[in-house]
């Protein structure tokens, strides 16, 4: 029955909606502008779905997985970078909600590696992980996974660093801690985490080419190269071999989809698939534990105000958007090569998911302008394609 369910959710979601419906949102004028962004030389693939009123409207690949290279289509999977937190906390809200573990329950009540200074791994609880509240330095020891050191011996070591704050107090944002996250559901579950978050999420929603790991990315009938471009001088950026360290940490950011997974996935976080996500479960994920003043001074400073209030959930921001203080979710993730956003507004049931193989920032600006259609702003150029160059 589950699979049924899935198969009618997935078909009417590929249907366009009637014209009655489609009001808000201009897709010939957002077709036009990203196509105009894809010229970008900064730009080799990318790919756009957007969720409108709780049907896809809207996905469409543009430019090439590789220079000179096939089309980039709603197929093609990129990396997701850490998109892939929201993944794992939907999983734990998912055992949460069966009551197989609960968000209280302390690192040490659990076989895992994570040590934190003090012996914090006796009091800090999963909601503590899961909203990056663990009191260390932000992104603590990412320089030691990128250099090829085993994830649980790094996650050991944590207990030998000077907390910046006590455990519960700020938000300091982390990648190899997070990943006990993963250690977690393998001792819950019993299963590897990939096929935990395989069977709990990925085959229910349909989310037919999503998969955990560097064979799930190269072993995909259509994926995109990794390009980025370190330096400020003028050409297009280069290719990059596939950087596995981050594999090594898959609930912080091991997952691979297409534009097309990344869309059913939003539906599920928008309510749309209770059989698979729960109110329960939801109201776990996007209820905001902590306000991240960092987070509110970035989006401040690029977005001019209409992002605001930013907080964070279990592995999702949450936000205002405008001066109504429309409630929106999102989350942004980058690695080396690959960049990837969501944003949507669950009450009206409508986002915007973005996917590019490329360093530039400048496909966010898609989803502020899809934004800013669903709530009837002024429109702004936000992709930063009607900015004229300046002289001298």
């Amino acid at each position: 029955m589950r699979f049924l369910r899935t198969l009618v959710v997935c078909l009417a979601a590929a249907l366009p909606l009637p014209a009655a419906m489609a009001e808000g949102i201009d897709y010939d004028r957002l077709d036009t502008r990203i196509s105009k962004l894809a010229t970008n030389e900064e730009i080799v693939g990318l790919a756009v779905a957007v969720i409108d009123r709780g049907e896809i409207r809207f996905a469409k690949g543009y430019g090439v997985t590789e220079r000179g290279g096939a089309p980039v289509t709603d197929q093609t999977v990129f990396r997701w970078a850490s998109l892939s937190k929201g993944v794992a906390a939907s999983e734990v809200a998912i055992l949460a909600d069966k009551h197989q573990l609960n968000l209280t329950d302390t690192i040490a009540a659990f076989k895992t590696s994570l040590r934190l200074p003090g012996g914090g791994e006796k009091t800090a609880t999963l909601e503590d992980v899961l909203s990056h509240r663990l009191g260390l330095v932000p992104n603590a020891y990412d320089t030691r996974l990128e250099d090829g050191w085993d994830p649980a011996k790094i996650r050991s070591s944590l207990a030998k660093l000077k907390p910046i704050c006590p455990i519960g107090d700020c938000h300091t944002y982390q990648n190899v801690a997070y990943d006990t996250v993963s250690e977690i559901i393998e001792d819950v579950t019993h299963s590897t985490y990939a096929d935990a978050v395989r069977h709990s999420i990925f085959e229910p929603l349909g989310m037919a080419t999503a998969s955990i790991g560097h064979a799930g990315l190269t072993g995909s009938d259509s994926w995109a190269r990794p390009y980025s471009k370190r330096s400020k001088t003028p050409g297009p950026p280069e290719e990059k071999m596939v950087n596995d360290a981050y594999y090594l940490i898959p609930a912080a950011g091991g997952v691979n989809g297409s534009i097309r997974d990344l869309a059913l996935y939003a539906r599920a976080q928008m309510g749309l698939v209770p059989d698979v996500l729960s109110a329960a479960a939801l109201d776990m994920l996007q209820t905001p534990r902590i306000y991240t003043s960092g987070e509110q001074r970035r989006m401040s400073s690029h977005y001019r105000g209409t992002v605001r209030d930013a907080r964070y959930g279990l592995g999702w921001r949450i936000y205002k958007y405008g001066e109504a203080g429309n409630r929106v979710i999102g989350h942004r993730g980058a690695v080396e090569g690959y960049r990837s956003f969501i944003l949507f507004d669950p009450e009206r049931e409508t986002g915007v998911v973005l996917l590019w193989n490329a360093s530039t920032g400048l496909p966010n600006g898609i989803g502020f302008e899809v934004m800013d259609m669903v709530y009837d702003l002024p429109p702004q150029d936000w992709m930063e394609l009607d900015t004229a160059p300046t002289n001298g």
